[in-house]
């Protein structure tokens, strides 16, 4: 097996992390939970405008195709992509009561939630799918979210102004977490399905987001995350990768703190978005996708938040593998999700 640049395998199996956990991070969390539980979706499920090809959404056809839009915290209105299996293909995976189990997908940093045709093989196999557009990105979700300082780039640095001086809620991150749980709660409400067959699934930011969705919502059974974005921030500073996805740390201290006065209140401002510190949280089942030659999102950083959790887990490694498709991964995903 090739050495990773980052550390040794036998290292990373016991790394811990290094981004500093804020004192209050659990009351944190708390309250940005009650703030959801305060907020009301006002949930809006009408068939899609434009379906995948063959696909009618009639009684006969084994999926219809919705357009799910939601509010978050803040107000903003939040877009999702909803299949739902029918006839034989929802048949095939229902249980006993009669409902069957959803998939819910997140995207990459800076994307959106992709084609419709991308789940026809998930609805098919008698999956409900919803993939959501993270606020603010590429795709129709809103980020109506009003903050201090820089607004130029970059969503993990979004906020944190105003968090240096004492209004960590202000995160953009905090908002998109909370997100990914109001989408698992609203899924898990609709009729047809199982709200204890919930799997959640992503790469890249993906993958950090379905860590922090299965943190957050602990009724969630499965998580399969693949090279989870959004860990370990001073981590991947100090071995100078933060460019790339991470390019906005280097960014802020260049325009914002070139002496470095800020650093261990910054990066202790970012404890309160960081993965790792979300993943003793998890109960569900986990397997984790991990490439060895990953420069975007490093594998300590991966590591660190995987080690945390405590949760039946087991992660799948390709070492001479980086940021990129992990062939047979999608495969082994789905046979995980067919579980549920």
């Amino acid at each position: 097996m090739p050495l990773t640049f980052d550390m040794p395998l036998e290292a990373l199996l016991r790394y811990q992390g290094t981004n500093p956990r804020p004192a209050n991070f659990d009351e944190y969390w708390e309250r940005a939970l009650a703030e959801l539980d305060q907020t009301d979706p006002q949930v809006q499920l009408v068939p899609a405008a434009r379906r995948a090809p063959g696909s009618s959404g009639q009684e006969g056809e084994f999926a219809a195709y919705y357009d799910l839009t939601f509010t978050g915290v803040g107000g903003s209105r939040i877009y999702a992509k909803l299949i739902k299996p029918l006839g034989s293909a929802a048949r095939r995976r229902a249980g006993s009561n009669g409902k069957g189990p959803a998939i819910l997908q997140f995207h990459g940093y800076s994307m959106h939630s992709g084609d419709w045709q991308s789940r026809l093989g998930l609805a098919a196999s008698g999956f409900t799918v919803a993939a959501m557009d993270c606020r603010g990105q590429g795709g129709r979700s809103e980020d109506r979210s009003s903050v201090r300082g820089n607004t130029l780039n970059g969503h993990i640095i979004r906020g944190l102004q105003d968090a240096l001086e004492g209004r960590p809620e202000q995160l953009l991150y905090r908002s998109i977490f909370l997100d990914t749980v109001q989408l698992a709660r609203i899924v898990m409400a609709l009729d047809w399905v199982d709200p204890d067959r919930i799997g959640v699934t992503g790469w890249s930011q993906g993958g950090g987001l379905t860590l922090a969705c299965a943190a957050l919502e602990p009724r969630i059974a499965r998580a399969a995350p693949v090279y989870p974005f959004l860990s370990d921030y001073k981590r991947v500073w100090e071995i100078d990768l933060a460019k790339d996805a991470y390019a906005e740390l280097h960014d802020y201290f260049r325009r914002f703190d070139p002496l470095h006065e800020q650093e261990t209140a910054l990066f202790t401002a970012l404890g309160y978005i960081d993965i790792q510190h979300l993943a003793p949280r998890i109960k569900a089942e986990v397997l984790q996708g991990i490439g060895l030659m990953d420069t975007i999102c490093p594998p300590s950083s991966q590591f660190a938040a995987f080690n945390k959790i405590s949760s039946n887990k087991r992660y799948l490694l390709y070492p001479d593998f980086g940021h990129e498709d992990l062939p047979g991964l999608h495969d082994h995903i789905l046979d995980f999700m067919c579980g549920l």
